[in-house]
């Protein structure tokens, strides 16, 4: 492997988009199913705001949602702010000791990067930052289109099953680090789409870890059982 994409909420900076959303459905008279995750979670924000608008039973348009979506998750950040995740900073210089450029992505845009990991911008490589919303998830736009590599040259490490899936289907290294946010069902989702890596701490992913990815990247088997020669 050459690069580590790493998404920057959920992964570097703790979950404000789990709770803020959680609430936000539930407290208009909604159900918050695995579903939800599933059409809300690393989608472009025109159309998560548009389902949230369906599964809420106040009327709303995909715009009014989303505004009040921002709204309430100022509110949140006020109880629960922003910051970096334990370990984060290491994380990327663990990778980039082991020889890997790094890059960060996620759905909002450059300031959110400049203002919480504009310190450690030096640790990032090309862009540095890469807005994913026009393109969710980005795995192919960030590997080819940025980088100029090939999808097995990469791994990415997100918090979210969607990312998984799409990794999956593209034969891309991919490594889980799962909110623990307790309504959530990231975990579950990324184990229904057979993700072999999750990490509760970004300690967690150690040198030990990334080179066992390195080699099933190499050998092929990222997403599949590698296969065993006849005795």
């Amino acid at each position: 492997m050459r690069l580590a994409a790493i998404n920057i909420d959920g992964v570097l900076l703790n979950d404000t988009f789990s709770p803020v959303i959680h609430r936000f459905v539930v407290n208009r008279g909604g159900a918050y199913t695995a579903e939800v995750e599933r059409r809300v979670f690393s989608q472009p924000q025109q159309q998560a705001s548009e389902y949230l608008a369906h599964v809420v039973r106040v009327p709303m348009t995909g715009p009014e949602a989303l505004e009040a979506y921002f709204a309430e998750r100022v509110a949140h950040m006020s109880e629960d702010p922003v910051r970096l995740l334990d370990g984060a900073i290491e994380l990327v210089r663990r990778l980039r000791g082991l020889g890997l450029r790094t890059i960060c992505y996620g759905g909002l845009g450059r300031e959110h990067f400049d203002r919480f990991l504009g310190e450690w911008a030096h640790l990032f490589d090309g862009p540095g930052y890469v807005c994913t919303n026009g393109f969710r998830p980005g795995i192919t736009e960030i590997t080819s289109d940025v980088f100029g590599l090939a999808g097995a040259q990469a791994v990415f490490i997100d918090d979210v099953a969607r990312v998984a899936e799409k990794a999956k289907e593209l034969d891309v290294p991919f490594i889980g680090h799962p909110s623990d946010f307790e309504h959530g069902f990231q975990r579950g989702l990324m184990q229904e789409v057979g993700v072999r890596h999750l990490a509760d701490s970004l300690h967690h992913i150690d040198e030990a870890m990334l080179r066992a990815v390195d080699a099933e990247a190499a050998d092929g088997t990222v997403w599949k059982q590698p296969s065993v020669a006849p005795v």
